[in-house]
């Protein structure tokens, strides 16, 4: 199982590398999630699910991986509020369903090796008996956790997670470390780590490509408007840029910045036709004012993405960092480069070695 303390901290990255690393020596892997987070078939009341159904992430991961309609397990439950409300007030706690139907999917005829991501936390989907405590004990599986590291007071989830876990914790890969710390981690954290029982695998550095976000989903969680370029929605913004200065200044900040949102407002021509010029990616034009047409012009000609929105700037700019790092892994190039993080900075060969792996 693929599991982490808090959500968004790179299970997904993990499973993809892993996966291929195993299809590469030629094993052949199942995946799925017990508690699924977002399906397709909204329709599906989750409460009581009696037809089997495919989480989003596991259709991607199938797709990348190239995977067979049965090797992707179904979900046993869909985690959202109707149904959580539904299993509230009826005092329903699964008592062992759950599990049962989990042994029920994984007792198929497979010769191989079934990888599981658990829920975003080690809390999450207790109300659906699909916790990844409960889904790793009544299973006895072995646990891998993606953990986001900050600094020394993030081993107290770790701690915790060891506490819960017992046996079952096989160890830990940092991720999301800043560059800067990585020679200080390697040589004073982890021995420290190892001596509080805690074995790490992997640690692997803090990637603006992986906490990236579509323009797409910025359109979508902003409610923008979309003023031209909608055929390139796709492309993928690693940072945000306020565009409240002056323009000598703004093009100074520009030049220093890739891969840019720009939120600015709708009467600062001059911010928008320089950051037009720079490593802009979209740019957000705030106080739904419509645009110039020279504006558009020039960002058609440059094929950059021109939002409109109706909040104001702080409104919009909260929204936007509030997306970085909390969106799914679901774009091509993040898997590529997730492959090469894994398989570069943690060491899978000894991890399949103490899970008792053979080759």
């Amino acid at each position: 199982m693929i599991g982490s303390c808090e959500p968004f901290s790179g299970k997904s990255a993990l499973v993809l590398g892993i996966a291929k690393y195993l299809k590469d020596s030629g094993k052949d892997v199942r995946f799925g999630k017990p508690l699924a987070t977002s399906c397709e078939l909204r329709e599906v009341d989750s409460s009581f699910v009696s037809a089997p159904f495919i989480d989003d992430d596991v259709r991607f991961v199938g797709s990348i991986l190239e995977l067979q309609e049965e090797q992707l397990i179904p979900s046993v439950h869909l985690i959202e509020p109707q149904s959580a409300e539904k299993r509230l007030l009826g005092a329903f706690l699964d008592s062992g369903q759950a599990f049962q139907k989990i042994q029920e999917k994984l007792n198929a005829d497979f010769n191989g090796l079934n990888i599981l991501e658990a829920a975003g936390s080690l809390h999450e989907g207790l109300l659906y008996g699909l916790s990844l405590v409960q889904v790793a004990k009544s299973l006895n599986a072995k646990v891998l956790l993606a953990h986001y590291w900050e600094n020394s007071t993030s081993v107290d989830a770790l701690l915790a997670a060891k506490e819960q876990l017992g046996e079952n914790l096989a160890g830990i890969v940092l991720n999301a470390v800043s560059p800067d710390d990585l020679e200080f981690i390697q040589s004073q954290i982890l021995p420290a780590l190892g001596s509080l029982g805690l074995d790490v695998f992997g640690v692997m550095p803090r990637s603006p490509l992986l906490r990236s976000v579509t323009v797409e989903e910025l359109v979508r969680r902003l409610e923008a408007q979309v003023i031209c370029c909608d055929d390139r929605l796709e492309l993928m913004v690693e940072t945000l840029t306020i565009g409240a200065m002056n323009v000598n200044s703004a093009m100074e900040v520009f030049r220093k910045r890739r891969n840019m949102a720009v939120v600015t407002g709708a009467d600062r021509t001059d911010i928008q036709l320089a950051a037009l010029e720079a490593s802009t990616q979209c740019l957000i034009l705030t106080g739904a004012s419509k645009p110039l047409p020279q504006l558009i012009n020039r960002a058609e000609e440059l094929e950059v993405p021109l939002l409109t929105v109706e909040s104001d700037t702080l409104s919009t700019v909260e929204v936007i960092e509030q997306a970085f790092g909390h969106v799914r892994l679901h774009e091509d190039v993040k898997a590529n480069y997730a492959f090469s993080l894994v398989h570069q900075y943690c060491d899978l060969k000894r991890l399949i070695t103490k899970l008792g792996i053979s080759f």
